[in-house]
């Protein structure tokens, strides 16, 4: 069993962060269990993962999709018996602007898919995680859950929601195997931060792949802290 790739699963793995973040696994050698809506897009990544010699798993799936990620589970859990590693990435960034004038079906949703899909995905891969002998997972947040701002109401009340729900999650198992962390990546150059930030030069952000980079360090076997929130500023800063 020790010589089986370590098995990760990454939402959002189409673009961005969680794209970069599925290179990194697979170039290290993890299979990867990649979530995005767009099937073309996830062809195009396990293209580039099958060139550098790795195999992915492609699953196109909306997160608004409650019977989807239940069938997800159970076919984990079939298939393979345990998952390794859980990268949270997938979210949206909803509508922005005045607080009253976010629409009933924009907020939902910003909701729907930025905390209550990762509670739905907590709920069918926590017995998966808790038969790998290295169970990692690590949840993508932002800067303002932390510190709101004005104009982000909905994507910031689901990323605090995230927060509140993963540090819960990670106090019920903090004497078990299974470490959790949160990752606030910071501005990114994504097509998300383009949206949200249109004035910005982009050059002046750090990369996806160099976010990624430390972003897939949480769920290695060799990560040993639970319960932290972990920025990447931070990181960078502490280095220099």
């Amino acid at each position: 069993m020790t010589d089986q790739p370590r098995l990760v699963l990454v939402t959002g793995a189409s673009r961005g962060i969680g794209r970069a973040a599925a290179l990194h696994l697979a170039r290290q050698g993890d299979l990867v269990v990649a979530i995005a809506r767009s099937k073309a897009a996830l062809e195009k990544l396990d293209d580039e993962i099958r060139a550098m010699g790795s195999e992915a798993i492609l699953v196109p799936m909306d997160l608004k999709d409650a019977k989807g990620i239940d069938t997800l589970g159970k076919v984990i859990a079939d298939r393979f018996g345990r998952l390794d590693g859980f990268v949270a990435n997938a979210g949206i960034l909803g509508t922005l602007g005045p607080l009253e004038s976010a629409g009933p079906r924009s907020f939902e949703e910003t909701i729907e898919i930025n905390l209550t899909a990762n509670w739905r995905l907590i709920s069918v891969l926590s017995p998966s995680l808790r038969k790998s002998p290295a169970p990692r997972a690590v949840f993508v947040t932002s800067s303002v859950a932390a510190k709101p701002v004005a104009f982000w109401g909905p994507y910031q009340a689901s990323k605090a929601g995230l927060e509140a729900m993963v540090m819960g999650w990670a106090d019920e198992n903090e004497q078990m195997g299974l470490k959790i962390n949160i990752f606030d990546p910071g501005g990114t150059r994504t097509d998300m931060r383009a949206k949200a930030k249109p004035g910005e030069d982009p050059m002046t952000l750090p990369s996806p792949d160099e976010v990624a980079a430390e972003l897939v360090k949480l769920v290695s076997p060799d990560e040993t802290r639970t319960g932290q929130r972990i920025a990447y500023r931070q990181l960078v800063a502490a280095r220099s």
